[in-house]
């Protein structure tokens, strides 16, 4: 199976290189930048779970991409999405399945309208990774996991060969049959970390030493939880319970990337991650007063930022 990686930063690198080193047909879409940094210094990944530098990994240039994979794997931010269907179109042919890792939903209605839903899988993945200042790959706690699947829940031919391609990659992918449930959950646990933590500017254990912190924490839970219920996907109990234990561990130093993103002025997803919760959450008459002042808040410092 052909499979080209959009990227070769954090998430796709990290990915793409575990299947690149257990010999999966990987190849890279980069930029002339990062194709120049590979070139001379290899993909480098530093991680708990073994360490890996591949020299000279296959890589294309958007200009000089003219041959269709078997599946593109999607690792983007949603503010470089129309950038990225741009570099990775002419690689999309009629058997090609799209496989985004990105956070929420709003890119699925972009990804179906340009490429036809036929194409476009759900996926998300769970991993703590970075690039450092030398350009290598740092994953900074054991943790792994890629999910994918047909949005209908069928476990198709496509999908079960994608799982048998990425398997030899040993970090925990998984063809689920549950994805958008999944992706749903996950889109409550991160809009949950980060509204509070980018709206407090603290860390989870720092807003809940903070009076009425607890309380505004599970509060924004209850809000994205109760939008995932009028969309037809209520948080299911083991996640539920799972998520308020996290977020409500005295002491944690936990943050979410988009509060990192913050302190050091770089882009972040407000309209993709909270936007669109407040959006759906005014469709259906859910009360998101907590989201909303997040949003404001966000949207004020990407007028900041500007």
């Amino acid at each position: 199976m052909r499979i080209l990686v959009v990227g070769a930063g954090a998430i796709g690198g990290y990915f793409g290189g575990r299947m690149l080193r257990a010999g999966g047909d990987v190849t890279f879409l980069v930029r002339p930048r990062r194709a120049a940094e590979l070139a001379e210094a290899g993909l480098v990944i530093k991680s708990p779970n073994g360490d890996v530098t591949l020299k000279n990994p296959p890589t294309v240039l958007a200009e000089k991409l003219t041959e269709k994979f078997d599946a593109v794997l999607l690792s983007c931010k949603a503010f470089d999405l129309a950038d990225a269907i741009k570099s990775f179109a002419p690689a999309v042919g009629p058997q090609t399945s799209i496989i985004p890792m990105l956070n929420g939903m709003l890119h699925l209605d972009v990804l179906d309208e340009k490429f036809g839903r036929e194409r476009v899988l759900g996926g998300l993945c769970a991993i703590a990774v970075t690039l450092n200042d030398m350009r290598e790959v740092v994953q900074l706690a054991p943790m792994q996991s890629l999910n994918f699947g047909e949005r209908d829940g069928r476990l198709s031919k496509r999908v079960q060969a994608i799982a048998e391609a990425m398997a030899s990659g040993n970090f925990g992918s998984v063809a689920s049959e549950h994805i958008v449930q999944e992706m749903w959950e996950k889109w409550v646990f991160l809009a949950s970390l980060a509204a509070s933590t980018s709206l407090m500017r603290a860390t989870v254990g720092n807003i809940l030493a903070s009076p009425g912190g607890k309380d505004f924490i599970l509060g924004i839970v209850d809000e994205c939880s109760a939008v995932a219920a009028a969309e037809g996907h209520a948080p299911r109990a083991p996640f539920v319970e799972r998520t308020r234990g996290m977020l409500t561990a005295e002491g944690s130093q936990l943050t979410a990337s988009m509060f990192r993103d913050i302190k050091i002025g770089a882009p972040v997803e407000a309209d993709h991650v909270i936007g669109d919760l407040v959006a759906r959450g005014d469709a259906a008459n859910v009360p998101v007063q907590r989201l909303r002042t997040a949003y404001t808040h966000l949207k004020a410092y990407e007028k900041q930022r500007v």
